[in-house]
């Protein structure tokens, strides 16, 4: 026999019904508010080239700006651990260099303590992929990079490099050309690649190594000379350019730009800026501003960029161990 409901028990269920929808009812869309892209370089570099039209493209998508935030320093590691250890919530998001996979190890093999691990970022998206190219004032004596190895060879130690610090993306690619060539050359390291293009514009450098679209403005302003590059064949942007394996030195080595965000970021706040990414990379007036400073979109969505992370970080590995402790 069913029993009457007093008014009081009605009430009870009818809260109960609501409590039980609250949690759903509480979750707000994402965003809601500005997000913070940290760049872990200077103005000027590869990161932040990327990082502008990709971060004005997702803002208009996602309806709520992406502001840029520089932060140098340790090669990038000072940007990418406060990314590594933001609150989890997307509203933090990081714009990497190819040195994230990088840092890590070089910290295990300088026998410190990690700035962070890899495992503490999701990857998001790719957006660009380029060689390094080696470029060195316009009226230097080195016309071509056969002149430039036989003056290193002369002169061991005797020239220097600028880079954006220690195992960073233009530090790396220099290493892994004075092994293979048997030369030797000073490293300088800055805080990233805006501020080593000054020093070598300055003279206060000899060459620097880094992505086209830091360089290709003073190359064709014809300030700067690029000697060769590290791709496995020539480049979009600099056609004329020999990679270092066709002129017999046999390395390779790709400067990649991705975001990323705190490893336990929702799946649902990952899919918005998953979303936001791709329109980002298809977007007609980003490309065309990555166009314009010397890059193409190399776009990988989020699990072929996590295969992708992964397969560089065990080459890369490899290559710290190789190049051993650098103070």
């Amino acid at each position: 026999m069913n029993e009457a409901k007093t008014p009081w028990a009605l009430i009870g269920m009818a809260a109960a019904a609501l409590l039980v929808g609250a949690p759903a009812a509480a979750q707000e869309p994402f965003p809601t508010k500005p997000i913070t892209m940290v760049v872990p370089f200077p103005p000027g570099g590869v990161a932040d080239i990327a990082a502008r039209p990709i971060a004005e493209a997702m803002g208009r998508y996602l309806k709520q700006p992406v502001v840029i935030e520089n932060k140098g320093g340790a090669g990038g590691g000072i940007g990418m651990s406060q990314v590594a250890k933001a609150k989890p919530d997307g509203y933090t998001v990081l714009m990497a260099l190819s040195s994230v996979v990088v840092l890590p190890e070089a910290d295990i093999i300088l026998q410190r303590k990690p700035m962070f691990e890899l495992s503490q970022l999701k990857p998001i998206a790719r957006f660009t992929a380029d060689p390094v190219v080696l470029v060195v004032q316009a009226d230097s004596p080195w016309k071509d990079f056969g002149q430039f190895r036989a003056a290193l060879r002369a002169k061991p130690g005797g020239y220097s490099f600028g880079s954006s610090g220690n195992y960073g993306t233009m530090h790396v690619p220099v290493e892994q050309m004075k092994a293979a060539t048997g030369t030797s050359m000073l490293h300088i390291p800055y805080t990233g690649a805006g501020p080593a293009l000054v020093a070598l514009l300055g003279g206060q450098v000899d060459a620097v190594a880094t992505g086209p679209s830091t360089v290709a403005g003073q190359i064709q302003a014809g300030k700067l000379r690029a000697l060769a590059q590290w791709g496995e064949g020539r480049i979009p942007t600099l056609p004329e350019v020999p990679s270092l394996k066709e002129l017999g030195v046999p390395v390779t080595y790709s400067q990649w730009t991705g975001v990323f965000v705190p490893a336990s970021t929702p799946d649902a706040v990952v899919a918005r800026l998953r979303e936001a990414a791709k329109f980002a990379a298809a977007d007609a007036r980003a490309v065309q501003a990555l166009q314009s400073a010397g890059t193409y979109v190399q776009y990988l969505d989020t699990p072929e960029f996590e295969t992708f992370v992964a397969k560089d970080a065990e080459a890369m590995a490899k290559v710290v161990q190789r190049i051993g402790k650098v103070e």
